[in-house]
């Protein structure tokens, strides 16, 4: 059994330096590895990332993360990235993580993914430039991850988004919103590839379960969402369920 712990939209600022630590400090005794998906800070400065690496660096399992639209917001996510991984994180923009747990291993694929919108309400490259290059950049980045995915050879596979790949677990959300929340291309990208659960954030009002079309697990784990530092996925042979 493998035990995934995972959180996104912890939101920390400059005043938020030990909130989430005294919850993190036992992990290993309830996770193998935890995933922060995206949205890490409030409004992507580095020194709000300092924090971020504060809490979460130094814990007694790997810490595996993609950055979110908030981690943008500043135009400065090559330095924020830099700060978590001096920290010991694992930032993923397409790469992949593995590990070995208990004789299994799990690979962990990223990336912050874009929207977009779901199949029969969704964008298309097609018309003003702005338009493709927002399509495109998303199905670049949907590219960019099942490449990820399919490198993967572990027992279990994992994707790790912020944005999310079904409509599932945007319930609640105003549809008007759904295309920047997340795109189907993503979910075709975790159909395609094998993959055992998929974890992403940004749906703050949305729900937590979800399914892609071919019957992968989608688990939104935005913290406003779970309600807690972080919650735990047990990954079997035929089944992902919580703990």
């Amino acid at each position: 059994m493998i035990r995934v712990g995972a959180v996104g939209d912890v939101h920390l600022g400059e005043d938020s330096r030990g909130l989430l630590r005294p919850a993190l400090e036992k992990i290993g005794e309830h996770a193998d590895v935890l995933l922060l998906a995206g949205d890490l800070t409030r409004h992507g400065t580095v020194a709000e990332a300092r924090v971020v690496a504060d809490e979460f660096g130094g814990l007694p399992v790997p810490v595996v993360a993609v950055l979110g639209n908030h981690d943008h917001h500043d135009d400065h996510p090559a330095e924020l990235t830099e700060v978590l991984r001096d920290a010991g994180l694992v930032v993923l923009e397409g790469e992949t993580a593995t590990f070995d747990v208990d004789g299994h291993t799990v690979g962990v694929a990223g990336v912050k993914g874009f929207g977009g919108g779901f199949a029969g309400k969704c964008g298309s490259a097609f018309g003003e430039p702005e338009m493709k290059a927002f399509i495109n950049h998303t199905a670049g980045i949907a590219e960019r991850l099942e490449s990820a995915l399919g490198s993967l050879d572990t027992d279990v596979k994992v994707a790790l988004t912020h944005y999310s790949p079904v409509p599932d677990t945007l319930r609640g959300e105003p549809p008007e919103i759904y295309p920047f929340l997340g795109s189907y291309l993503l979910g075709e990208a975790i159909d395609a590839t094998g993959t055992d659960l998929a974890v992403h954030g940004h749906a703050h009002f949305g729900v937590e379960h979800g399914m892609t079309p071919a019957g992968v697990r989608v688990r939104n784990v935005a913290q406003p969402i779970i309600r807690s530092a972080y919650t735990v996925y047990c990954i079997e042979p035929a089944a992902v369920a919580k703990v």
